[in-house]
């Protein structure tokens, strides 16, 4: 177990002044880790060590797969005040993913009044359902019929 660590700790060593380290398991079913793919070999993977995770690789994958077919977008706008701060941090609070969309011209006020239905913000939408107004329990009840995390052990943030 010793030597294992070592031989990881000065593939670590390599990789850091190589830039590039790889993993190939040789015929035999040894595995061997390199600055250079193993000649030879079909099982070759490139390590990405000291690389910070993609964006989706830190939310949780039933997160990732509620995103994927409910996702949720925040309408609000500047006059709106209280209503769209505590919208908003509900969604921070619970953990959820979400795009916003600032309501601010006449043409995007039209535009919002046509898909939503209405006037009402702060709205959301979780997939193609609308959520007019901010009531808590009706956003996490259409929250968990999408099948959002109820307690989501990170915070996401607003996507830009």
């Amino acid at each position: 177990m010793k030597s294992i660590s070592i031989i990881l700790a000065c593939c670590l060593a390599v990789s850091v002044q190589a830039g590039e380290l790889y993993r190939s398991i040789d015929a035999q079913g040894k595995v061997h880790y390199s600055d250079r793919p193993l000649a030879g070999t079909d099982d070759v993977e490139q390590l990405h060590l000291g690389q910070p995770p993609a964006p989706d690789d830190a939310i949780p994958y039933e997160t990732r797969r509620a995103m994927q077919y409910f996702p949720v977008t925040l309408y609000a706008s500047a006059g709106c005040g209280s209503p769209c701060q505590l919208a908003r941090e509900f969604l921070q609070q619970r953990g959820i993913p979400f795009s916003e969309k600032q309501v601010t011209t006449q043409e995007e006020l039209d535009a919002f009044r046509q898909l939503s239905g209405g006037d009402s913000i702060p709205a959301a939408t979780v997939g193609r359902s609308w959520l007019r107004g901010f009531l808590a329990p009706d956003w996490n009840k259409e929250l968990d019929a999408a099948d959002y995390p109820k307690n989501a052990p990170y915070r996401a943030r607003s996507a830009p």
